[in-house]
């Protein structure tokens, strides 16, 4: 049995420690005014204990959640005092540009499933579940990015690999 228990069972131990969850959530909201503070903070406990008609969330979603708009929120208290003050127009703008960000960087993650598994829009499909002219255009991008690289540079073309000298080492193939 622990020291910190036996204290607890004879009603002499006080934890008085702030919960991480506490000091991480006056981290996220720091900076922003009272009125923005408390309305999140409230949001954000109720993400995490539930309330009357919530289940509680997992922290993990909890954190994704809070971080996912933190910068808004931190933009908006540079403006408003309260949530209140927001306006329809502001949030429209936060909205397409989360949306925007979140299109990019899944055509970001298909661009590179293509540039680094190869061109082919059969797998880009079946890897993504795009449909086959997404796939094809997705596909066509990554071989002219492909190719400008290779007009770049042409040392990067596979026809030159083991053509350029090795510092005048020569090593028999297979033991690089």
């Amino acid at each position: 049995m622990r020291i910190a228990e036996v204290l607890d069972r004879l009603g002499l131990f006080v934890d008085d420690r702030t919960p991480a969850v506490d000091r991480w959530l006056e981290r996220k909201l720091d900076g922003m005014p009272p009125g923005i503070h408390r309305a999140v903070e409230a949001w954000v406990r109720t993400l995490l204990d539930g309330g009357p008609r919530s289940e509680p969330r997992s922290r993990h979603t909890t954190w994704a959640y809070l971080g996912e708009i933190q910068p808004v929120l931190l933009e908006w208290s540079s403006r408003y005092d309260h949530l209140r003050e927001v306006t329809r127009e502001d949030i429209i703008a936060a909205r397409d540009a989360v949306t925007g960000k979140q299109r990019r960087l899944r055509v970001d993650r298909q661009l590179e499933e293509a540039l680094t598994h190869g061109a082919d829009p059969l797998h880009l499909a079946l890897v993504f579940g795009i449909d086959e002219k997404t796939a094809i255009r997705y596909a066509d991008s990554a071989r002219q990015l492909l190719q400008a690289d290779l007009a770049a540079d042409p040392a990067c073309s596979p026809r030159t690999h083991g053509s350029t000298p090795d510092n005048g080492t020569r090593r028999p193939l297979g033991s690089r």
